[in-house]
């Protein structure tokens, strides 16, 4: 069962947008090479269609990574995704600037990550997710800690439970 903090469905309610880190969030975290270099990564369809259940409902989604993937960059498109953010070294003046560029504020935003770079951003935003493996200091600061692992629905989960803490079926 997931862990929830008290207040994670009040601040479920607020959000207006979510962002999620990929390597570790949307992926299991490894990294793969093809035969000529080019990096691979497998996204979870599950996941996917959490984040286009997101849009349906008019509640926003988008990616923030400190690396860059033309992957990433794909799968993007593919979901219909306009805020992409890779390359992103420090992550929390990212996040500032896509807020400040969407006229939302950080209590209306939320984030999920797994490992030290995303500290900042958890740190900040109105509603911090995770997966079960992320990091202990990332645990300790998520709202909402997914049962399902990175890249295998656990950015769904979160989805669900914010569509259902708004009051949509997901």
């Amino acid at each position: 069962m997931a862990q929830v903090t008290a207040d994670a469905l009040e601040r479920a309610r607020r959000l207006r947008l979510i962002v999620f880190d990929v390597d570790g969030v949307l992926t299991d975290g490894r990294l793969w090479y093809g035969p000529r270099g080019e990096e691979l990564k497998a996204f979870h369809v599950l996941d996917g269609h959490g984040l286009k259940l997101l849009a349906d409902c008019g509640i926003g989604a988008a990616l923030l990574s400190g690396r860059s993937s033309p992957a990433v960059a794909r799968r993007a498109t593919e979901l219909g995704l306009q805020h992409v953010i890779q390359g992103a070294t420090d992550k929390r003046p990212a996040f500032d600037g896509l807020l400040a560029q969407l006229g939302i504020g950080a209590q209306e935003a939320g984030y999920m990550g797994d490992d030290l770079p995303d500290l900042p951003v958890l740190a900040h935003c109105g509603f911090a997710c995770a997966p079960p493996a992320a990091h202990a200091q990332v645990l300790r600061l998520a709202h909402y800690v997914a049962d399902a692992h990175g890249g295998r629905g656990a950015a769904r989960e979160v989805c669900e439970f914010v569509l259902r803490a708004q009051g949509h079926q997901p």
